[in-house]
């Protein structure tokens, strides 16, 4: 297939790259400090073991939309530079963090071709955008709210349990529908 006759949806299932997990972050309870770990176990249609998403600990309607919170790690470079400071990325509250793939485009553009986000064992499925809480204006200083909207990164549910670890590839692909 050449570039000048693909169609949109051919197109939406190219990627340039595959990346490692960079990092992840594990919150066990609101208002407590994200810990960064090695490993983690990730339950199907519950979160990652040890974080509140997990322990169904959450105040969003969403919760079941939002069991794992992915970022760019080029995101946290934009974000720095928006804010005029270094950011910790533990202090934006997202448990994965990736780099080389563009997330945005992991959530599929057609809703009988949904796409997958495979790291290690686990298969996510990306359902929306990780919009910003008000407490990033807090957390990041006067303008961190806004430095975030748009680069906050995705949410995603968990279609297949698994171990992931630092390093393991990334790839995104269509949903394979015997995972539904």
């Amino acid at each position: 297939m050449s570039l000048q006759t693909a169609s949109l949806r051919e197109l939406t299932q190219q990627f340039s790259q595959a990346d490692t997990l960079q990092a992840i972050y594990l919150r066990p309870a609101r208002g407590v400090p994200c810990t960064i770990v090695q490993t983690a176990e990730a339950v199907a249609q519950k979160g990652l073991i040890g974080d509140r998403s997990h322990a169904g600990i959450s105040n969003n309607k969403d919760a079941s939309k939002r069991q794992v919170t992915l970022i760019q790690a080029e995101h946290i470079a934009v974000i720095s530079a928006l804010i005029g400071k270094p950011v910790d990325a533990a202090t934006l509250k997202r448990n994965l963090v990736i780099s080389n793939i563009n997330l945005m485009a992991s959530k599929s553009l057609f809703k009988d071709q949904p796409m997958q986000l495979t790291i290690g064992e686990v298969v996510l499925q990306v359902t929306g955008p990780c919009e910003p809480c008000s407490k990033m204006e807090t957390t990041l200083g006067h303008g961190g709210y806004d430095a975030m909207r748009g680069h906050g990164g995705m949410t995603a549910k968990i279609i297949k349990s698994g171990k992931i670890q630092l390093g393991d590839r990334i790839t995104i692909s269509p949903m394979q529908m015997d995972l539904f």
